[in-house]
């Protein structure tokens, strides 16, 4: 589990998503259609069928019990592949801490494209018509700084060269930035408006013990 913290500040922010999955039961009727023989007349040999009897039957099914067992050895679903993003906003939440965004986007897309498929803010003070080249890469407005997960990115374009030859190195241009493939899996930790950031943190993994109750 990566844990995103603060540089001075305390305060731990954790989220826990629930969901319950319920079941019912149905209940069926059996309908046996039953014939008497029929009668056969000899003298206009014509076939007269007797009134069928029609008998009813209803059963409820009900689950009593599951073992262990058979719940271990039930297999899950497995889910398709993803990539997980945190977002973290340039400015503070009302009690000081980073504002974080989770998201989960398939790869193989731009990373312009999630953000903005996401509800994430890219341009900052540039999202308006005309104050951004809306992913052509000319602007340059578009620049992101990633934290974490360098692996999954492209290169950089000559674009990028360009208009980022005097920020760092982990700084790109969502525009020109492919993540992953459609199949890959992991992390990427985003700084939104790297330039208009007004305060320092740092990305750290904490081991979490699965079986530690919370």
């Amino acid at each position: 589990m990566q844990i995103i913290r603060p540089v001075h500040f305390s305060s731990n922010i954790s989220k826990m998503v629930a969901l319950q999955l319920s079941s019912c039961w149905s209940s069926f009727c059996s309908l046996p259609f039953n014939l008497i023989n029929s009668n056969i007349t000899n003298s206009h040999s014509t076939l007269r069928p007797s009134k069928p009897l029609i008998s009813f039957s209803r059963a409820k099914i009900r689950a009593v019990s599951t073992s262990q067992e058979s719940q271990s050895e039930a297999i899950q679903p497995e889910q398709p592949p993803c990539v997980d993003f945190a977002f973290v906003s340039s400015v503070l939440l009302p009690d000081q801490t980073p504002d974080v965004h989770l998201r989960q986007a398939c790869g193989g897309q731009k990373l312009r494209n999630i953000m903005l498929d996401s509800n994430i803010d890219l341009y900052g003070p540039y999202s308006r018509v005309l104050l951004n080249c809306a992913g052509g890469g000319t602007c340059g407005t578009c620049m992101v700084e990633i934290v974490q997960g360098k692996e999954l990115l492209t290169p950089r374009t000559d674009k990028e060269k360009e208009h980022l030859k005097k920020k760092p190195k982990n700084w790109r241009l969502a525009c020109q930035t492919t993540v992953g493939k459609p199949d890959s899996r992991g992390l990427v930790v985003v700084q939104q408006l790297p330039e208009w950031k007004a305060h320092e943190w740092k990305y750290e993994e904490v081991p979490v013990d699965p079986n530690q109750s919370s």
